[in-house]
């Protein structure tokens, strides 16, 4: 197959931020496919304008220069996705390819993703990472009745108009069918665990240690990710409180950048943990992370508490369980669940923050809780996120699309978990 991939906010392994797109696309290639991915160049302002072509694993990389940043309003952050959509569309048909593979977020990739497939005649998949337009309405990025209502229609024209969509958990399917559309031509990928690169590597992980003065042979809790709104992680600085009380010499290390960054890091300040037990460090490519995991005693992914979060797929989780890594969690949701039945980790939500800082510094502390715990994360990464397994799941998925046998395409990937 030629597939013509579209994610506007698409990174490689020298990047930060999620390489879903990459990986998948690399696996793509490797099974004889070719790929074109459409995308963003975002890092520099200094960039020509225009679009430049690279080869990445095998990938043919279409960047459109567009600066983009968590830093931006929601206003421009939506001119942004419109501008990208409009320059998408008209490169993307000046490709010829069998099948249209679109990502969101955000939603706005639906617009060049249908007119290019109805251009060249070829089907469509559409890939749901988050429940648009639920998430920037709950969140105030829509906050107008006008737009919220063309959100929601831009969100069914885009599933009326695919031939099968993959959702990136169970509570997405059920969002997306709850618009109208067949249960049976939406399969459930979630995102993936890199069970190779993350594998736990003791060297880097004791060399990730030293370079840190402060933080020895203690034990870490580290998240990774973007410092948004959404993430609430000034419930880090809570809990990194609450564990200076119990004279915990459990250090937690937050590793990103993002709109809320300063702010979280002026109430660590004003709390008397900045720097004590509490630290943060920039944001670092994803090849970086594998050292971080190594180093760390258990990783975390954090949301505030709303409904409309808990069918997310967070990265940041994945890699957790691949690196054999307990998962400390504060929302609800499928990942919880997972997380309860597995006993891969620490489900702290809706639980009091003086009992989590109680509980975790015990279990942080527990030796053997933390090796049944590791095992069991691992072996969840294995068994149900294999990158390599659910790679296959999309090709598959891709190519019932292009034979004209999407009508179950839920078979492939049911989205059911153990």
């Amino acid at each position: 197959m030629k597939i013509i991939y579209l994610h506007q906010y698409f990174n490689i392994p020298s990047m930060s931020g999620g390489t879903r797109s990459y990986e998948m696309a690399r696996r793509m290639v490797a099974a004889g496919h070719e790929v074109h991915m459409v995308t963003s160049s975002r890092e520099s302002k200094n960039e020509s304008a225009g679009w430049k072509t690279t080869i990445e694993a095998g990938i043919n990389v279409h960047w459109y220069s567009l600066p983009y940043s968590n830093h931006m309003t929601y206003r421009k952050r939506i001119s942004a996705f419109l501008a990208f959509a409009l320059s998408a569309q008209k490169k993307a048909a000046t490709l010829q390819g069998d099948v249209v593979f679109a990502t969101s977020t955000p939603l706005t990739i639906a617009i060049p993703a249908v007119f290019t497939a109805r251009k060249l005649k070829v089907p469509l998949v559409f890939e749901v990472r988050d429940l648009w337009p639920e998430m920037p309405i709950v969140m105030g990025a829509l906050n107008n009745r006008f737009l919220q209502f063309l959100a929601k229609r831009l969100e069914k024209w885009a599933y009326n108009n695919s031939n099968a969509v993959v959702a990136l958990s169970p509570g997405m399917k059920e969002g997306i069918i709850s618009t109208g559309y067949a249960a049976s031509k939406v399969a459930v990928i979630p995102n993936s665990s890199d069970n190779r690169e993350f594998q736990f590597n003791a060297e880097a992980g004791e060399q990730f240690r030293v370079k840190r003065s402060w933080l020895g042979n203690k034990p870490l809790l580290v998240y990774t990710g973007t410092f948004g709104k959404v993430n609430g992680l000034d419930y880090m600085v809570k809990l990194a409180v609450e564990l200076k009380k119990l004279n915990s010499d459990l250090r937690i290390l937050l590793v990103g950048d993002g709109s809320e960054k300063s702010l979280v890091v002026r109430e660590a300040r004003e709390a008397n943990v900045l720097n004590d037990n509490l630290f943060f460090e920039h944001a670092i490519a994803k090849s970086e992370i594998p050292a971080l995991l190594s180093a760390a005693t258990m990783a975390s992914a954090l949301f505030i508490d709303l409904p409309e979060m808990r069918s997310n797929s967070a990265n940041k989780f994945f890699d957790a369980l691949a690196a054999g890594k307990p998962v400390f969690l504060n929302y609800g949701g499928w990942m919880h669940d997972l997380v309860k039945s597995n006993h891969c980790g620490f489900a702290a939500w809706q639980e009091p923050i003086e009992l989590v800082a109680k509980q975790l510094d015990e279990k942080i502390h527990d030796g053997e809780w933390l090796t049944n715990a590791s095992t069991a994360a691992r072996n969840l990464a294995v068994r149900e996120f294999d990158r390599d397994k659910l790679a296959k799941q999309l090709i598959l998925v891709l190519d019932e699309a292009v034979e004209d046998k999407d009508a179950d395409v839920a078979s492939i990937a049911p989205g059911i978990y153990y």
